[in-house]
């Protein structure tokens, strides 16, 4: 549920993103009244907007963003939340490149940012398949992603896994997908269509850090989903969930439960 918006420009209609999609969307997460992983969410969105080739204003510092969400979100009493940054070009009559920017975003209030969700239902489509240029990796308008989640809205599932040209895993509508077997966590390569995510890249450093699993950026094929044990999947926009059912295949999740309790106890 949202519960707060906040717009740089009251996000009105000439904007370019509502009128071309012409932006780019960074999640923030905020845990236990602190911003976490402040940092690497900062530097993944001014990547993100350099590959949309917008123009950064020099006021756009992290400290800028800390204090912007800290005095509306934090001190506004959002205590466990994730942040959707939404940051979009204004219409220009001078070159794209030179637009000023605007941002917006929305406020979900969760119970904790690092925490499990109940086990969510997947399936793979067929119809269509992702990109794997370097716009692929970051948020920014895709109808696949429209398309994929009316489908699975109609056929009683929670997410869907979406493949590459290769007909290979690239990711689900909204996150990663992580596949454990035994002692081995694989994860679609970037290459592969995958998201930049920073909550999954803290989880697995965290996780190869502290040598709780061995880390492969792999590619893979569909099939290949039904061989694992258990089945995270990691949303910046959603948190983080297990996949409990795949087809006739369930999952379990003590393995990766495990894992992410240890995970939480380094933000206490």
């Amino acid at each position: 549920m949202l519960e707060t918006v906040f717009s740089s420009d009251n996000f009105q209609p000439q904007n370019r993103a509502f009128l071309y999609g012409d932006a780019v969307k960074v999640s923030f997460f905020v845990r236990s009244s602190k911003l976490i992983m402040a940092e690497e969410c900062y530097f993944f969105l001014m990547a993100s907007m350099r590959k949309m080739r917008m123009n950064i204003p020099l006021t756009y510092t992290l400290e800028f963003f800390q204090n912007l969400f800290k005095e509306n979100v934090i001190d506004k009493g959002a205590s466990e939340a994730i942040i959707m940054l939404l940051m979009y070009r204004n219409r220009t009559e001078q070159s794209l490149g030179k637009a000023e920017v605007s941002f917006y975003f929305e406020v979900k209030k969760v119970e904790d940012v690092l925490a499990l969700q109940g086990g969510i239902e997947l399936d793979l489509i067929k119809e269509i398949n992702v990109n794997t240029n370097l716009l692929s990796n970051i948020r920014v308008h895709c109808p696949e992603n429209i398309y994929a989640e009316i489908y699975a809205k109609e056929n009683d599932l929670d997410e869907v896994i979406l493949l590459n040209p290769n007909k290979r895993i690239a990711r689900s509508i909204s996150g990663n997908l992580l596949f454990l077997n035994e002692n081995i966590i694989r994860i679609p390569k970037q290459t592969e269509g995958a998201y930049i995510s920073p909550l999954m890249e803290n989880f697995v450093t965290f996780v190869h850090k502290h040598r709780l699993a061995e880390i492969q950026e792999s590619e893979m094929i569909a099939f290949e989903s039904q061989k694992a044990e258990e089945i995270l999947m990691i949303s910046d926009e959603k948190g983080i969930c297990s996949v409990s059912k795949i087809r006739n295949k369930t999952f379990g999740n003590m393995r990766f439960a495990e894992i992410i309790s240890k995970w939480k106890s380094d933000f206490a």
